[in-house]
């Protein structure tokens, strides 16, 4: 893109508010390519194998077990997760003998699995050639040195499709949560709108300046089995908070709520930030954001990546791990 002067300005901006917004970053040919790339590997979804399409009577640790491994093993794989609007699942057929071995069971999708698919993660720029084009190219790599990266790794890179009338509220968070680096948090997004985000259609949403509050909690591996945990950054205990891919305990829903509250008290109330196709907007990892529903009939996709800086110690408890076969990508 041509910069026209404008990086200092971005970066003042991020720098401020915790978050820069960058018009027409890629060309509207570019815009299109990836998006018929994203229907390709939407397409590819097999859901007569996909993990979440069988489930198994009885106690459901098989179940939990399966879902997490397909989690925490995709950090540099094409993996599909899906809306959780779009899967019904039946009523369980399991005996009355106690015996616990009734027949598995299978969800139902409810709609076309083009639009049951919430995202697809978390290695797609190691797999995929035009996502690996815009995530290490040159104007990223500018755009990563001016906001002061010295050793930027690129991690969880992931297609996000908030699908039209069933696309699920993404609450307040905070991106360093779940990219924990010390002795100083590092993480930056990178979130490129492959369609229009409207208020309609659950454009990102984020509290202004709030990249000063300091992370207080994190996700982690759980070292107790298999998943993950969230725990007190201070003690460096599990908090009450569930797996974030369940619904909190009441007491801990309440409890993030008047956090929020309190934020917004501080900082103002969240500020929308509808944007057309091939903008990219800089999220700082200790901002606040969230996106709304989407109830509208247009979908909205987006491809988004981080960045950590390997100055910084990244550990073996965050839930994305490197192996030695797939590093994370040296972005320089």
């Amino acid at each position: 893109m041509e910069w026209n002067g404008l990086v200092q300005e971005i970066v003042e901006t991020f720098n401020k508010q915790g978050c820069a917004i960058i018009p027409d970053f890629l060309d509207q040919q570019k815009v299109s390519e990836l998006l018929g790339e994203a229907s390709n590997l939407l397409s590819q979804l097999d859901v007569t194998t996909h993990p979440m399409t069988v489930f198994s009577t009885g106690t459901g640790e098989e179940k939990k077990h399966i879902g997490d491994d397909y989690f925490l093993t995709s950090g540099d794989k094409i993996r599909y997760f899906l809306e959780e609007g779009a899967v019904k699942i039946p009523q369980s057929n399991n005996s009355n003998d106690g015996s616990g071995n009734g027949e598995d069971i299978k969800p139902q999708l409810l709609v076309p699995k083009e639009r049951a698919v919430n995202k697809i993660g978390h290695g797609i720029h190691m797999h995929s050639k035009p996502f690996e084009g815009i995530t290490l190219n040159e104007d990223v790599r500018q755009l990563a040195r001016e906001v002061g990266m010295v050793d930027p790794l690129v991690l969880q890179s992931m297609l996000i499709f908030k699908q039209p009338e069933i696309g699920g509220e993404v609450p307040p968070h905070q991106d360093s949560t779940f990219l924990y680096t010390s002795p100083k948090q590092s993480a930056v997004g990178f979130w490129f709108a492959l369609e229009d985000c409207t208020l309609e259609n659950g454009c990102l949403e984020y509290l202004p300046k709030s990249h000063v509050v300091p992370v207080t909690k994190r996700m982690v591996r759980n070292p107790a089995g298999s998943g993950t945990v969230f725990i007190d950054v201070a003690s460096d205990t599990v908090t009450d908070r569930d797996h974030p891919t369940s619904s909190p305990s009441n007491d801990a829903e309440s409890n993030d709520e008047s956090e929020d509250l309190a934020l917004q008290r501080r900082f103002g109330a969240y500020v929308p930030i509808p944007v057309k196709r091939g903008s990219l907007v800089l999220i700082h990892g200790n901002v606040l954001h969230r996106s709304k529903p989407n109830l509208s009939p247009d979908s909205r996709w987006i491809y988004t990546f981080h960045c950590i800086d390997g100055q910084y110690d990244y550990d073996e408890r965050n839930w994305l791990q490197p192996t030695k076969e797939s590093p994370l990508t040296k972005l320089f």
